[in-house]
């Protein structure tokens, strides 16, 4: 306080100084001015400190003038405003976040669709608690384009099943395509504490249920594709719920190729409205889901009093995995298994899908992944409990004959290799795969007995949003869902067949944003 008082009045403070010095000598006698000196010598003693004393005076009026215009020019702070009791910055961390964002990570890990396939909620979960979701609403989108040459030994089948393998779309031996697979919007939002709503748009003309061809305005509609509400914070509770359009936790349905979905997930990947709970902890992973009943979107299928309305939730599903941590970079070792009180295998003869069942068909599924350095190894198995009815007819080329009704099954074994210098997220950017799968859907000698796929696949991910890929697809068999044991031509007789080999070469690009 003593240096402020004289630092705002310096010329105050040397006249103060110049006083009490005189005061002080005036009162001194003459034999003390004398002691040690002349008095001239003192004067010019008292002069000089005085002179000192004024220079000191103006260096720090000097520094007070040019610290007061510096605080003049800068305005001061605005007053804090209150935050948010919904902001989960007030709830979890401190500092303010953005109300709109995009995080190309998490949007290609929730939109990709070979791989997370079942674990979706799971995966938007862990990315909350990984800090990929720092705005309240979260914005997503991938874009699939490709380019294929697809060529069959028997005109206008093609087994092939990343596109409906239907004579509307494939004619002759040969087709080829420049196309645009599939495209997604979805918004993830923080809408309270622990309460996020999701929604994902899909357009998909290759794989769209409706009729025509691709350029039909049937098949170019945008679908809903999944959408729920959801409560859950892994660092606050290892239990979550969510209700809404989901994938049914059965089975594990990935796969290592970079685009074609493995014949599991066609086959068994159920896609329904219901009510789904987890649990994780200590590596384990268990979860449950009512199904809404009735013929649902994708593979899942319990009739509600004889017909396909999806007016209860009759159907549920079941699901425990565990995780083993192996030690070192990501090596770890991951089992499973499921049950699904009614899959899509329950109608009788003709097959036509979203047709009513007389009874519910349950299936089981256990599968297994092993990541350890850059190798990825991938296994599962699925099938109904009970044969399927409408697998039992009539041998339309001998009267006397009667294909056995059959319980359909389908497999998956898999193998990923990274290599190239590693990314900023620890993966490889380059990886080879090799993967086959296989469903078989009757007995022995019946034209619906099997339908096996290879697939051989390179992918270049530079980017974790970005993925460049090509592939070779061999599959042997022809065996559509519909009329799969016949009942579309006026003898029976049905369309699947055995013997046909479709060869695919397709190269495309899944970016997301």
């Amino acid at each position: 306080m003593l240096f402020h008082s004289l630092a705002k009045r310096p010329r105050a403070g040397a006249m103060a100084a110049l006083l009490l010095a005189g005061s002080a000598m005036a009162g001194l006698p003459s034999h003390a001015l004398a002691q040690d000196g002349t008095v001239d010598d003192r004067l010019a003693a008292l002069e000089a400190r005085l002179n000192q004393l004024e220079s000191e005076n103006r260096e720090l009026r000097a520094e007070v003038e040019r610290q007061e215009s510096t605080q003049a020019a800068v305005p001061p702070p605005p007053p804090a405003l209150p935050a948010s009791a919904n902001s989960r910055s007030n709830a979890n961390h401190e500092g303010e976040r953005d109300l709109v964002g995009i995080s190309s990570e998490y949007a290609f890990a929730m939109l990709d669709h070979t791989e997370n396939i079942t674990t979706r909620p799971l995966v938007q979960l862990e990315a909350q608690q990984d800090g990929l979701l720092d705005s309240r609403v979260t914005f997503s989108g991938q874009v699939t384009a490709i380019a294929n040459y697809q060529w069959t030994d028997t005109d206008d089948k093609f087994g092939y099943l990343m596109r409906h393998p239907t004579s509307a779309n494939q004619l002759g031996d040969n087709v080829s395509e420049a196309v645009l697979h599939s495209a997604s919007l979805a918004v993830t939002a923080e809408v309270a504490p622990r309460v996020t709503a999701y929604a994902e748009l899909l357009y998909d003309p290759q794989q769209s249920f409706g009729r025509g061809t691709i350029t039909s305005l049937t098949r170019n509609q945008v679908q809903l594709r999944r959408g729920w509400v959801m409560y859950g914070d892994l660092d606050a509770t290892p239990v979550y719920a969510l209700v809404g359009k989901m994938d049914v936790p059965f089975g594990l349905n990935d796969s290592v190729n970079p685009f074609t979905n493995s014949t599991n997930w066609h086959a068994f990947a159920a896609l329904a409205y219901g009510a789904q709970v987890g649990f994780v902890s200590d590596g384990f992973h268990i979860r449950a889901m009512a199904v809404q009943g009735g013929s649902q979107f994708r593979s899942a299928n319990v009739p509600v009093q004889g017909s396909s309305t999806p007016s209860r939730l009759n159907n549920f599903a079941v699901d425990a995995r565990y995780t083993l941590d192996l030690g070192g970079y990501g090596n770890q070792i991951m089992v499973g298994a499921s049950y699904l009180h009614g899959t899509a295998y329950c109608q009788g003869y003709p097959v036509v899908h979203f047709n009513p069942c007389a009874d519910n068909n349950p299936g089981i599924a256990a599968y297994a992944r092993l990541e350890y350095g850059d190798l990825d190894l991938l296994a599962e198995y699925a099938q109904t409990t009970q044969v399927w009815a409408g697998t039992q007819v009539p041998d339309p080329t001998n009267p006397l004959s009667v294909f056995e009704a059959f319980a359909p099954s389908a497999l998956t074994l898999g193998a990923r290799y990274g290599f190239g210098q590693r990314l900023n997220t620890g993966a490889r950017p380059l990886h080879l795969s090799l993967e086959f799968s296989r469903f078989l859907a009757g007995p022995q000698g019946a034209p619906w007995r099997r339908q096996n796929q290879m697939v051989a696949g390179l992918s270049w991910q530079p980017l974790p949003n970005v993925n460049l890929f090509g592939e070779f697809v061999h599959v042997d068999g022809f065996v559509p869902l519909n009329f799969l044991s016949g009942g579309n031509f006026p003898d029976g007789s049905t369309w699947s067949d055995p013997d046909v080999d479709t060869n695919v070469i397709v190269a495309g690009a899944q970016v997301a944003f």
